[in-house]
């Protein structure tokens, strides 16, 4: 039994009265080939969000063939942070669910045939360049400047999750932009910056790689967490769970603890849950008391 397998909190509907906001938030961007194109990003506030005060925040990104309003229409992700927020158990943030897709929500289907490594790759640049100015500047977070700068001060204060292929977007953020986030969610979903699906195929290159990054970008391990998390009965568990075994290798990088308040990597194996979106929504309801 692989640890990580206990400790898992359900999470159920809570009828709630204090209820955050959804704004739509549009930017502009450009595409592989240097065009430019417009998008949105879907931007939770929590109750009683205050614009004098700053706020922690979370970029939050959906799995394959979805859009940036795929978490919120496929599972109580709202309800949860209503929830966990008015309850105390988590502490009020920001969440932002963007899109790596280059096109309208409705026309996702085709892209997704089309979707690739590449894809989630090239976001990383739209992620700092264009996503982090259009939505820091409307909400209050703790950048003072909306510059790399201003964005790299802060880190602290901000975290990258995602499911499925959001998860690949993840490692690719932690591989990439560092300098930008400290904490980040893969959830059921591995890293595929080695080759696809490399957390299965090229294990131990992929753990290295990964290991090499953090100090490449001038981190130690005292500078970033992850909590990651995928089922049993999850086809991710057959490449996450491996890469996260093979993570533990390298002790002076990831310190693994099962206590998701110490150490620097987490791992949550829930038995019996899939690759669905109220699954994922279970794991970061038990996660998100300990990001910020």
């Amino acid at each position: 039994m692989y640890p990580g397998r206990v400790n898992m909190k359900e999470f159920a509907y809570h009828d709630i009265d204090y209820r955050g906001r959804l704004h739509r938030v549009d930017y502009r961007s450009t595409d592989k080939d240097g065009n430019v194109c417009y998008k949105y990003a879907q931007v939770y506030t929590p109750y009683g969000y205050d614009p004098a005060k700053p706020y922690d925040i979370l970029y939050l990104m959906h799995g394959g063939g979805g859009s940036a309003d795929a978490w919120i229409d496929s599972c109580a992700v709202k309800n949860m942070l209503d929830h966990t927020i008015h309850a105390g158990d988590a502490k009020p943030m920001l969440v932002v669910f963007p899109t790596f897709y280059k096109v309208a929500a409705h026309e996702t289907k085709e892209a997704a045939r089309q979707s690739s490594r590449f894809d989630v790759h090239f976001f990383q640049k739209e992620l700092v360049e264009d996503l982090l100015p259009a939505v820091e500047s409307k909400f209050h977070t703790y950048a003072e400047t909306m510059t790399p700068a201003g964005f790299k001060a802060t880190r602290e204060h901000r975290a990258f999750g995602g499911f499925s292929m959001g998860s690949v977007t993840t490692w690719y953020a932690f591989i990439e932009n560092l300098p930008y986030f400290s904490k980040f969610v893969p959830l059921s979903g591995d890293s595929w910056a080695v080759e696809q699906m490399g957390g299965e195929t090229k294990t131990e290159e992929t753990a290295k790689l990964l290991a090499e990054a953090p100090a490449s970008q001038g981190f130690g391990p005292e500078d970033f967490s992850i909590w990651a998390a995928t089922g049993t009965k999850d086809p991710a568990n057959n490449s996450l769970t491996p890469q996260i075994e093979a993570m533990k290798a390298y002790p002076e990088v990831f310190r693994f603890s099962e206590d998701w308040s110490k150490g620097n990597l987490h791992f949550l194996l829930a038995e019996d849950k899939i690759h669905a979106y109220p699954d994922v929504c279970t794991y970061l309801y038990n996660f998100i008391s300990y990001l910020f």
